[in-house]
């Protein structure tokens, strides 16, 4: 039996497993928990296991929660509970907002303008090697608000790639190069709430509290930690990987760019358009997701995209998120999250409950999906009575800055894909950024974010 089976028929067994101690009512009562309670916390623990071990796609995992919540969940709860915020998860304000960020994503690639753009900005970097990074590092971090962070780096190899064959064979600036670009895209993520799905996660939990946060506000928090883990990569690599006398060109930056087509000044438009709507979303009284659906009104129904764009959505990430969303309403109905929030004593330091946080997100990203680390730590965050805010953006800040292994992100793997560098060379540069963004988010949350609060 393939690897894939023997996982799957091992969650299955599990699955019913637990089934059967909540059936038996063995469950709850051993852990003294309320039967209601009990239940959310087998189908954590199922799910957990299933996105950890990945033995089902995470999607199908995501649609398991939704499954359990009104199958097993609901009925257990108080007489008359409608299950309607579990379905609602699925088709969220969220679910708009990325499908709009989806969408520019597929406009700046289709029409080259993503490409234009990175080609731009490197010919006016020059042919010194610590310049030439740097602009890989900001254009990677920049396009990557906007865009996958997968398509980013997938891209930005490609522009790369001619310029690491031109170095001595051996080199070890191509480390920097190979390696710079993955971290920049996952930093980049942090910018904007569209840029990385726990950023929108945290959004979305923390507007089920009350904390509606906009898209400018996001930004407002997020830059500058950006900015200063960005300087602090490139001075990374550059210690790490010294160009030395190295001169650099880049052949594809040389080359002159043909006019904007029509539809090209027709894309960055709606880009305009659709960012602009995102800032302002707080004063115009139209939601991030309503533009979001506006962007991708635009764009389908102008011809620019077609029905083949729209099929190549990713969709398995929307339903993702909607599954820690649903996960999260599970959690929440059922007063688990009120349990575990229980079992921390009130006099514990919010020190001490913010660097387990910052430890679990940082430990936990490493080693599996930074969505699946979201959805796991956010709804236990969002409970707890010590700053449930500076928490849920530390958790998310941590889920996407935890890069040291090639399997921690999907820019990791492509880049370790280019047989340029070894493990232990993107683990040593990994850890130090890891541990410069917890000290960063660590900062930032005593002394930065609360002057926006």
């Amino acid at each position: 039996m393939p690897t894939n089976q023997r996982l799957s028929a091992l969650a299955a067994v599990l699955c019913a497993s637990f089934a059967a101690i909540q059936a038996l009512g063995y469950w709850h009562t051993w852990l003294g928990l309320p039967t209601p309670a009990g239940i959310a916390l087998s189908i954590l623990l199922i799910t957990a296991y299933l996105w950890i071990s990945e033995a089902l796609p995470l999607y199908i995992s995501s649609l398991g929660v939704l499954a359990m919540g009104v199958l097993w969940l609901a009925p257990a709860l108080q007489p008359g509970y409608q299950p309607e915020s579990l379905y609602f998860a699925f088709f969220s304000d969220l679910t708009l907002l990325f499908l709009g960020g989806f969408t520019l994503s597929a406009l700046l690639n289709k029409y080259g303008l993503a490409q234009r753009m990175a080609s731009w900005l490197l010919a006016r970097t020059g042919t010194a090697p610590d310049r030439v990074l740097l602009g890989l590092l900001l254009v990677s971090a920049f396009l990557s608000m906007w865009m996958s962070n997968t398509a980013t780096a997938a891209m930005m190899f490609a522009i790369v790639t001619p310029m690491i064959a031109q170095l001595p064979q051996g080199h070890s600036f191509s480390k920097a190069l190979a390696i710079g670009i993955p971290f920049a895209c996952n930093i980049g993520g942090l910018g904007t709430p569209i840029g990385t799905p726990p950023n929108a996660i945290a959004m979305a939990y923390l507007a089920q509290q009350g904390w509606e946060l906009s898209f400018a506000w996001w930004m407002a928090i997020s830059l500058p930690v950006v900015a200063l883990l960005l300087g602090g990569l490139w001075l990374l690599l550059l210690r790490l990987y010294p160009p030395g006398a190295l001169q650099m060109e880049h052949q594809q930056a040389k080359q002159p760019n043909a006019p904007l087509s029509a539809k090209q000044w027709l894309i960055i438009g709606i880009f305009g358009f659709t960012v602009l709507g995102w800032l302002l979303g707080g004063q115009t009284g139209i939601s991030t997701g309503m533009t979001g659906l506006i962007c991708v009104l635009l764009a389908y129904g102008s011809g620019l995209l077609k029905t083949p764009d729209f099929r190549n959505m990713p969709w398995d990430i929307l339903f993702m998120l909607g599954g820690g969303l649903c996960l999260g309403s599970c959690l929440t109905a059922s007063g688990l999250t009120a349990e575990a929030a229980g079992l921390i004593p009130a006099e514990s330091s919010l020190a001490l409950i913010f660097g387990t946080i910052l430890l679990l997100s940082a430990g936990m990203t490493t080693v599996m999906s930074n969505t699946a680390t979201a959805n796991l730590l956010l709804p236990v965050a969002i409970s707890l009575p010590a700053s449930p805010l500076l928490l849920s953006i530390a958790i998310a800040f941590m889920c996407s800055s935890s890069m040291a292994l090639p399997v921690s992100t999907p820019p990791n793997a492509i880049a370790f894909g280019s047989g340029l560098f070894k493990v232990g060379d993107m683990a040593k540069a990994g850890l130090v950024v890891t541990l410069m963004a917890m000290v960063l988010t660590s900062l930032a949350s005593i002394f930065y974010i609360p002057l926006f609060i």
